[in-house]
């Protein structure tokens, strides 16, 4: 409850209030009688919301003034050419000095006044005028002088005016940039009046540009100019520094791009901001060396030429006492010219490379010869391995040209003796030493990114000499043999990371390999017998076992690759496949013998079974159910033994190699034989019988092998039955029936998928759960 406040005080705030009051009312009267003296009667009601300005009114007096500039210089320009010949010589001269002298000095007063966008348009009209002046002046009274020369002399006294008025008067923004633009004509077309060659125009534009450089420094309106004129007078260099013939003619191309060069230099070193002056400078000093070598060298050594002219520019790049912009501009065009030489060079190290392909086309013919010596052909490892030198000098700046530096050293190693012409063995000796230093920089340096090139190009440099050692057998003997050891003692003594080791492991297990199918081709066995001597790799693997370290699991896949090879070699006789099926089927078992190995058993209980099949096929044995049944039963009566003893035995464990030995060959039978209506009804009829009991001992015990081996094998004979029925019933109907039956069926399935979905994934947990 608030304390009533004492009759002093409470008359003090009655009082207060009161006077706030009086003061509003005062006010509201005040803002009345103001709003009933404008012309909008008192009662109307503002809009809700007034239409948004679509002009502001800075912009409309822009436009309008814009408009009128342009229509007194259309106005001028028509007198100038219309009206003239009706008035005297004095009077054209009163007329042109008069308009030129009102517009030039009334953009004074304008300032005063603060008019400053008025000044500006009455300040251009003027300076139209100017020009207007001069052309007036060349076609009445010198009509008889060159055009060209008198327009490089008016571009500079406009230039000069339009200057001084500028200074004068420097509020106004246009005059200084008028008198740049009007200041880029006087030279070139100086030059041009005086029919100069590209050499002297060059010269003009680059005088030009550097009197832009000097003036950019303090304006920054003039580094466009600049920057175009000296692009202009640069480009000019290059094209004659390149069609010159000779060293001498080269010279003066040369003094131009050298000039052009000191000039984006020099402005890079007092601008910060322009360092790709110093880029443009770097790269017409580079072409301006290059070009006096051009003349007397062949393509090849030209491109080194140039290489070499940019050495000194990359060298900068830690020389700290010249300035950061400088040192990236003249770095990158460095960079620049070095990655143009390495791509030169790199095509035809490319080509070289390539050329080993014909190889294939006949093995073993020993019909490359030794390529002769080719001095010209030695400048591409020269410029990759100077390339190479630069990325590495970079690179201790910054760690990102390293993988670089490694690419281009290994390619101008590898490719250096067969393009000097060295004999055949010292190409291959040279080549696959540098393949071994490239995989062991791989090794040493796993986790950087140069580790990783240098693993790339050993892999390439690999591949290559091997195909190229494919000419010859002594070659071939030698070169993979020392890749194998190579690979192996990587592998096995390899300080790297775990995928380098497991790669040069997998390339130990396929050189081993292709050194025994090599030998193998050295006799005179059959194809088909140089599967043995192949299953030495995955026998020796399997020996080695836990020994392998890290490396066993990829250098065991390798293995298995090389035991498909070997049954792919003997797949064209019966009984060498069956002889290299059950040698693999031991060479498993040897392996399934070590615990972390047991699940090999289930491969090599296939290769015995493929082994005896592949056997019983070749002596034409029509009835393999003759030689499953005896090993099925015992092979049941031992899994129901195992599983009574041993409850949590699986079911695949227990019956799946009993039931596989007898439905798979059965059914392999049936598949192969008649279908129904023949003489072959009684293979499918005992084994659909056996296969339905199967499957009802399965879902009755709830097993999974009887269950689904014996489900498979009933569907397949089945769908083996009913298929000559399906055929000729899908014949009888009309066209349209299939597609339409196909577009139900979609329809159906896709309005009960989700439950489809549900009712496959019970089904999955079901059959998870049997045992």
């Amino acid at each position: 409850m608030n304390t009533p406040l004492p009759p002093a005080e409470e008359l003090a705030l009655i009082d207060r209030e009161l006077a706030q009051l009086d003061a509003r009312r005062l006010f509201l009267l005040a803002r009345r009688d103001w709003l009933l003296r404008l012309p909008v009667p008192p009662a109307r009601t503002p809009a809700v919301s007034a239409r948004p300005k679509e002009a502001s009114a800075p912009g409309a007096q822009n436009v309008l003034l814009t408009l009128g500039a342009v229509l007194l210089a259309v106005a001028a320009l028509a007198f100038t050419l219309l009206s003239w010949g009706s008035l005297g010589i004095a009077g054209r001269s009163a007329v042109l000095a008069a308009v030129t002298a009102a517009a030039l000095a009334a953009p004074v007063p304008l300032l005063r006044r603060g008019l400053a966008s008025t000044a500006e348009s009455v300040a251009a009209v003027g300076l139209l005028l100017t020009v207007l002046d001069a052309y007036a002046l060349y076609a009445v009274g010198l009509p008889g002088t060159d055009g060209t020369a008198y327009a490089a002399g008016a571009a500079a006294v406009l230039a000069a005016v339009w200057s001084g008025y500028g200074s004068a008067l420097r509020t106004l923004r246009i005059p200084l940039p008028a008198a740049v633009l009007a200041a880029q004509f006087p030279l070139p077309l100086a030059a041009l009046a005086a029919q100069a060659g590209p050499p002297e125009l060059g010269w003009a534009l680059l005088a030009t540009a550097a009197l832009d450089t000097v003036l950019a420094l303090r304006a920054r309106a003039a580094a466009v100019p600049a920057a175009v004129l000296g692009a202009g007078a640069l480009l000019i260099g290059a094209v004659e520094s390149w069609s010159a013939d000779s060293a001498a003619a080269a010279l003066a191309p040369a003094g131009l791009l050298l000039a052009g060069a000191a000039l984006g230099t020099a402005a890079a070193w007092r601008e910060p901001r322009a360092w790709p002056a110093a880029s443009a400078g770097g790269l017409a000093a580079v072409v301006a060396l290059g070009g006096v070598a051009r003349p007397g060298l062949a393509p090849a050594w030209a491109v080194a030429a140039h290489l070499l002219a940019a050495l000194p520019l990359l060298a900068v790049v830690r020389v700290h006492a010249v300035p950061e912009p400088v040192r990236r501009g003249l770095a990158g065009a460095g960079a620049v010219t070095a990655a143009l030489a390495a791509a030169a060079a790199g095509s035809a190290a490319a080509a070289t490379l390539l050329d080993r392909v014909g190889v294939l086309d006949e093995v073993w013919a020993a019909t490359a010869p030794a390529r002769e010596p080719y001095w010209p052909g030695a400048a591409v490892p020269v410029t990759l391995l100077v390339a190479a030198g630069a990325a590495w000098w970079l690179s201790r700046v910054s760690p990102r040209p390293e993988p670089v530096a490694v690419v281009l050293a290994w390619a101008g190693l590898f490719t250096a003796p067969e393009l000097l012409g060295l004999p055949v063995a010292a190409v291959f000796a040279a080549q696959t030493a540098v393949t071994g230093a490239a995989g062991a920089l791989a090794l040493r340096s796993p986790e950087r990114a140069a580790g990783i090139a240098a693993a790339a190009c050993s892999l390439l440099g690999a591949a290559n000499v091997s195909l190229g050692a494919l000419d010859g057998r002594a070659a071939t003997f030698a070169v993979w043999g020392l890749l194998a050891a190579g690979c192996a003692a990587g592998a096995a003594y390899g300080p790297a990371a775990r995928p380098l080791r497991a790669g040069a492991a997998v390339c130990a297990v396929g050189y081993a390999t292709a050194l025994l199918v090599a030998a193998a081709a050295v006799t005179d066995l059959a194809v088909v017998w140089w599967a043995l001597p192949v299953l030495a790799v995955p026998a020796a693997v399997a020996a080695l076992g836990p020994r392998l370290g890290a490396v066993r699991v990829p250098a065991e896949i390798a293995a298995g690759g090389a035991g498909v090879l070997a049954v792919a070699l003997s797949a064209g006789r019966a009984g060498t496949l069956a002889l290299v099926l059950a040698l693999a089927g031991v060479i498993c078992s040897g392996a399934a013998v070590r615990a972390d190995r047991r699940a090999l058993g289930w491969a090599a209980g296939a290769l015995f079974a493929a082994a005896t099949w592949v056997r019983l096929a070749e002596a034409g044995v029509t009835a393999p159910e003759a030689y499953a049944l005896p090993v099925t039963v015992p092979a049941l009566v031992l899994g129901l033994l195992r599983r009574r003893t041993d409850p949590g035995t699986s079911s695949w464990t227990a019956y799946g190699p009993g039931l596989s030995a007898t439905l798979l060959p059965s059914l392999v039978a049936v598949l192969g034989g008649s279908p129904v209506g023949t003489a072959s009804w009684l293979r499918p009829l005992l084994l659909g019988v056996a296969a339905l009991a199967v499957t009802l001992a399965g879902a009755h015990r709830r097993l999974q092998a009887p269950l689904l081996l014996g489900g498979a094998a009933l569907a397949a004979v089945a769908l083996h039955e009913l298929a000559p029925y399906v055929v000729q019933i899908a014949g009888s109907l009309p066209r349209w029936v299939p597609p339409a039956l196909a577009g139900l069926l979609l329809l159906a399935v896709g309005a009960t998928y989700e439950r489809r979905l549900r009712d496959a994934r019970r089904l999955k947990d079901a059959i998870g759960r049997l045992g």
